[in-house]
């Protein structure tokens, strides 16, 4: 069974998978993944932003990556918490999303 950090790094991974439906950029180097925790049994927390609270997508995006951490090896269960606070801004996006979006 692999460890806490070894999931972790698959999630990061999946995560870079999904994309915010409205800006051409991963949903993680966008900045809108505030915290992954992994416990001792393997159930993940993910908590996370938009990039507005009006996002008429926000189910959707939320689903995607409840479904697809879900689906990574030795992981049990998945909860996924949207939080609107601290409000998310562009301060919080990587420096690959940033120049993607011609920020730098």
């Amino acid at each position: 069974m692999r460890n806490e950090l070894e999931i972790q790094t698959d999630i990061v991974k999946i995560l870079k998978r999904i994309h915010d439906p409205e800006i051409p950029v991963n949903i993680y180097d966008l900045g809108l993944i505030y915290e992954i925790d992994v416990d001792d049994n393997r159930k993940v927390t993910i908590t996370m932003t938009l990039t507005a609270p009006n996002c008429p997508l926000a189910d959707q995006v939320v689903e995607e990556v409840h479904e697809k951490v879900s689906k990574i090896d030795d992981v049990t269960e998945v909860e996924v918490h949207l939080t609107f606070d601290p409000p998310w801004d562009k301060s919080r996006m990587s420096d690959e999303a940033m120049l993607e979006l011609g920020f730098l």
